[in-house]
């Protein structure tokens, strides 16, 4: 019986996978890192292909995969509204067909399994701040829900196989994450207004800026993830993985400007359908059953980021990795003819 565990990541080529990825192996694990590369990367892990621990497989989770592992950490899917939004079908079947192959991979093999759900399932909540047990108000037939009822369905079929087969599961609820390695065209706040600054562009705020986020740093996120799998049988979720660190759109806009020494104004344009208009985790469920709380403040959280995006924007940083995601479903273009992506750089 090998002693180290042999772990899979889906999505481990993308921002939170390739941490997570570097975080495993640095722990002495057996990492297989499984993704499309539709809006991950091969830069972001480029510097572990060397590691005699690690492995990388081009396959997209919509399809089975047949492999050995120990643990599964299911992040497959575009996060970013720009991306998920550019071909909804495919981020619902990402989500739910997604699900089901991995947890039937988790079936066969006896794995421990993670599902990366997200806060997006609370939907433009009526409850502030939003505990476990909030079921959310969710449009499910807005432009949206491709990934929120998505990523709702996912979690009903890993409590689903936990009931009926059961697999041992995790479910974590991501509140939005920051940090080196997110794309500069993926259309995150953060990612938007530190390239904006960083070019001295117009700062675009959707709505009128009082809107509200919670920025979780992507080490402390890492960390959370890895306890949630760590935790004893039976904690399975779903805990809410978070900063509660509650800021105005505005505020955080004006911090980057700040930080930056950016010329940049501040410009506001129609808040789009479905935004959510609060968001902040109750993490004491986190607190109680993992003894996690997110230790990295936002300033010092931008510090690192901004300093990423300085290099990932100059010459060198920019022939690393691709200007926009690469489009792992190139027969599908002219279906997506009519989609209007909104320009977050030039």
């Amino acid at each position: 019986m090998h002693a180290y565990k042999r772990v899979m990541v889906t999505g481990g080529a993308g921002f939170l996978g390739s941490f997570l990825c570097e975080k495993l192996l640095a722990e002495g694990n057996d990492v297989l890192c499984v993704d499309n590369y539709y809006t991950g990367s091969r830069s972001n892990v480029l510097h572990l292909l060397d590691d005699p621990h690690f492995e990388i497989i081009r396959h997209d989770v919509t399809f089975p995969l047949y492999v050995e592992v120990d643990e599964i950490y299911n992040l497959a899917c575009p996060a970013s509204p720009v991306h998920y939004q550019l071909d909804p079908v495919q981020t619902v079947k990402t989500n739910v067909h997604g699900a089901i192959n991995m947890l039937g991979l988790a079936k066969r093999t006896g794995a421990k399994i993670l599902q990366t759900s997200t806060s997006e399932v609370y939907g433009d909540p009526t409850v502030h701040p939003q505990p476990e047990g909030y079921r959310g108000s969710v449009n499910p037939i807005g432009p949206r829900a491709c990934y929120d009822e998505g990523k709702r369905c996912a979690e009903t079929l890993f409590f689903d196989y936990h009931r009926q087969y059961g697999v041992e599961i995790r479910v974590a609820r991501i509140f939005n994450t920051y940090g080196p390695r997110m794309h500069p065209n993926d259309g995150r706040v953060v990612s938007n207004f530190i390239v904006q600054a960083l070019r001295n562009e117009p700062i675009t705020i959707f709505g009128n800026g009082t809107q509200t986020r919670s920025f979780c740093y992507v080490d402390d996120l890492i960390d959370g993830l890895m306890r949630l799998m760590g935790a004893p049988n039976g904690v399975t979720g779903p805990i809410n993985l978070g900063n509660p660190g509650e800021f105005q759109i505005r505020e955080l806009a004006e911090m980057v400007v700040e930080m930056t020494g950016s010329r940049s104004e501040i410009v506001f344009h129609p808040l789009p359908v479905d935004d959510p208009t609060q968001r902040k985790p109750d993490i004491s469920r986190a607190k109680q059953d993992l003894g996690w709380q997110p230790a990295i403040s936002l300033r010092e959280g931008l510090e690192k980021t901004i300093a990423y995006f300085e290099w990932a924007l100059s010459d060198a940083g920019g022939k690393s990795r691709p200007s926009i995601p690469q489009a792992a479903y190139p027969h599908r273009a002219s279906s997506n003819a009519d989609v209007i992506v909104p320009e977050v750089v030039r």
